[in-house]
């Protein structure tokens, strides 16, 4: 009778403090709807009229799909709330009122990944941080970067796109100069700005590595060095697609410079390059499971 008795009151207490959790966590959504409304709002519209960002669209869903493989393994694990979660929450608050008050969306945005990993610990605990963690690095992948780090990265990329494309065009023949990020064909002058720099497609494709990383077996340095590849394949490929895009103005005119053909251009070379990657990504694996125990017999 005794035992009965303790198992119902253990059992209760764990039903106490489930509804506690439920009633903190209902809380803190709430309060996250509160205090970023307008950040989510601004950083989803942000994916959809940006195209440097536009690969943001998918991370929610992605993030979503991670969490939902992951949920029986989250259920298993131990909840131990964490005090520290508290502090970061409050130092997120202390970050987001910053970046309200300087009109820094880069801050006010990163506040709210760290206003989630602050409630995730204070709610469940490290190990529960440690299994989600993935899901907010690719969310922070998402979120655009400050327009001073943006150009940093810009500029040296829009200068790697012009002097490998006028490369390439010379291996085919065609005069060329260049001057800086500027091409002068016969026809043409080809200016490689900013939106052609690639890092559109470099920014893209990361995510993407990192995303399909994720799935892949072996060590960590592997898929580190997978991921790392991306950078080299997206800059290649925006070469290829500058100087591409200096041989059809030879052909077809201006026009094959602009609108439709040069969007659709930019299309074509991303997905040759995302086919790149793949490729890699299957390589890698077989060799992967080529290189496991047992493999031979």
């Amino acid at each position: 009778m005794n035992v009965a008795s303790a198992s119902v009151l253990q059992s209760r207490s764990r039903y106490s403090l489930s509804y506690a959790q439920i009633g903190v966590s209902a809380l803190l959504l709430f309060a996250t709807l509160l205090l970023y409304a307008r950040t989510i709002a601004g950083l989803v519209h942000e994916w959809w009229v940006n195209p440097d960002y536009s690969h943001g669209l998918l991370v929610p869903f992605a993030v979503a799909y991670l969490l939902y493989r992951k949920k029986d393994q989250l259920a298993k694990l131990p909840v131990r709330p964490a005090a520290l979660g508290i502090a970061i929450i409050l130092f997120s608050q202390m970050l987001n009122l910053l970046g309200a008050l300087g009109a820094e969306f880069f801050l006010q945005r990163f506040s709210l990944l760290l206003f989630i990993a602050g409630g995730v610990l204070f709610l469940c605990g490290w190990k529960h941080l440690r299994q989600t963690s993935f899901a907010l690095f690719l969310l922070l992948l998402a979120i655009p970067l400050p327009a001073i780090i943006f150009n940093m990265l810009a500029l040296p990329l829009q200068f790697i796109a012009s002097t490998w494309a006028e490369g390439v065009l010379r291996f085919c023949s065609i005069p060329v100069y260049r001057d800086g990020n500027v091409l002068t064909l016969a026809n043409q002058i080809l200016n490689v700005s900013e939106a052609c720099s690639g890092i559109r497609s470099l920014m893209s494709l990361f995510t993407l590595a990192v995303m399909i990383a994720y799935f892949l077996r072996g060590q960590w340095w592997w898929r580190a060095l997978f991921v790392a590849s991306s950078v080299p394949i997206a800059i290649v490929a925006n070469s290829i697609r500058v100087a591409g895009t200096g041989v059809l103005t030879l052909w077809f005119g201006p026009a094959a410079a602009e609108g439709f053909y040069h969007a659709f251009s930019g299309w074509v070379i991303f997905l040759i390059a995302f086919a790149v990657l793949s490729a890699e990504s299957m390589a890698l694996q077989r060799w992967v499971v080529n290189r496991a125990p047992g493999a031979a017999q």
